[in-house]
């Protein structure tokens, strides 16, 4: 009889901090303390290491894929990396320092549930660290945990990690950010990551991996509301086989909450009401839909629905808006157009737009709210865009999905811009 293995569901979690902080270091030795590497990509790193003149391996080396970033020594795009334990998956992001990478980091953080914000124990606090902490919390990532790297460079000395901590907390409470977890580390030794190792003995707290093995998965810290937006409507109509012939299916990912067959949905924009007489996954009939599941609904119903709809419980109807405030990350090359009108892409429906106020910029150094004119490139401000079709939102905060839109240029259809519904 095999013994049950408890699951601890999918975590997506961030690295970020200063340049050469130890991001890559840190993910590698995390990668190879759980044995997820294999033998020829050791044998590779191994190889390189040597031609370097490294006398140890260079962890760093599994995340740099790109020939520049193992050139540089830096990371310029956000590398993914998959791993897992007996007890959860995991999706790492390493996310760029650089500010003039901002969009990258943003792009990376906006599916990620938790943020290790690297610290260089014998640096401190930088303006970086308060960048991409200030960052984190506004894209809402609910978990940060504070690792104090490279404390073998230090002598392990716990003054020094309380010093950074204090220094931390104070700039924490001004905005705004509750939930951290601290934690000092030697990446390069492999120190409090999965092992606690021999130099730390006097931090009593967990390990890092201690640390994510306990984070609660996404959508389970909240009662969240169901929404279904429509991607594709299915109708076979196969005159061969009468179950098909009226066969009309709404297939499409639960973004969030749950459907049971037999509950009462309203279809958005129209309003009409149905009850969901089947769910099906596969061929398979399901008696319930959860969140990240893409499944296909069949309504009691004739409802005309088509992509860009939501299916809604009709106990948990969003607003209707024709206006948005939003905070925005500019991620074009060419700023932001008064004059233009966008297309905003939210769920699967989309409405064009127009700019109609830009209330303040976020001075990502400084943490300072400016007045702006116009948008460039990494740009984060606070805007107000009207729209030509209703949207059916929610407040970022309460649904990271249905509260999330994308800015798009319809000249060329370039991705332009992301937004947070405030």
């Amino acid at each position: 009889m095999t013994a049950h293995v408890e699951d601890h569901g999918l975590l997506r979690f961030l690295t970020c901090g200063s340049v050469d902080d130890g991001k890559s270091t840190l993910i590698g030795r995390l990668l190879f303390d759980t044995k997820t590497i294999l033998a020829d990509t050791l044998n590779a790193i191994e190889k390189t290491s040597q031609k370097r003149g490294m006398s140890a391996v260079d962890l760093s080396l599994l995340t740099d894929g790109l020939q520049a970033e193992r050139e540089q020594g830096i990371t310029i795009d956000v590398a993914y990396r998959y791993f897992s334990t007996g007890t959860r998956k995991y999706i790492i992001a390493d996310a760029p320092g650089h500010e003039q990478y901002t969009r990258n980091m943003v792009t990376a953080a906006s599916t990620a549930n938790l943020a290790i914000i690297l610290i260089d124990a014998r640096k401190g606090v930088l303006t970086q660290t308060r960048r991409h902490s200030k960052l984190a919390s506004l894209v809402g990532i609910p978990h940060l945990v504070v690792a104090i790297n490279k404390m073998d460079l230090v002598d392990y000395s716990q003054e020094a990690y309380e010093k950074i901590k204090a220094d931390y907390l104070e700039f924490a409470a001004k905005v705004g950010i509750d939930d951290i977890r601290f934690i000092p580390l030697s990446a390069l030794n492999g120190d409090m990551i999965v092992d606690r190792g021999d130099s730390l003995n006097w931090y009593e707290g967990p390990t890092l991996l201690e640390i994510l093995e306990a984070v609660p998965a996404a959508h389970t810290e909240h009662t969240e509301k169901f929404r279904f937006p429509v991607q594709f409507v299915c109708r076979p109509q196969d005159s061969a086989n009468p179950d098909l012939h009226d066969y009309r299916g709404f297939m499409g990912r639960v973004e969030s909450g749950a459907i049971k067959v037999g509950d009462a949905v309203t279809v958005l924009p129209s309003g009409l009401e149905s009850t969901v007489k089947a769910i099906q996954l596969g061929g398979t009939d399901l008696a319930e839909a959860v969140t990240e599941q893409s499944v296909t609904l069949l309504l009691a119903d004739e409802i005309d629905t088509s992509r860009g709809d939501m299916i809604v419980k009709s106990s948990e109807v969003p607003p209707a808006v024709k206006e948005i405030s939003a905070t925005v990350c500019w991620l074009s090359e060419t700023p932001l157009d008064r004059a233009r009108t966008y297309l905003i892409r939210h769920t699967t429906r989309d409405s064009k737009a127009k700019l109609t106020a830009i209330d303040h910029r976020l001075d990502v150094n400084t943490l300072e709210r400016v007045p702006a004119e116009k948008l460039a490139m990494n740009d984060i401000a606070q805007v107000r865009f009207k729209l030509a079709q209703p949207l059916f939102v929610d407040a970022y905060e309460d649904n990271r999905a249905t509260g999330a839109f994308i800015v798009i240029d319809e000249s060329n259809n370039n991705t332009v811009g992301a937004g947070m519904i405030l």
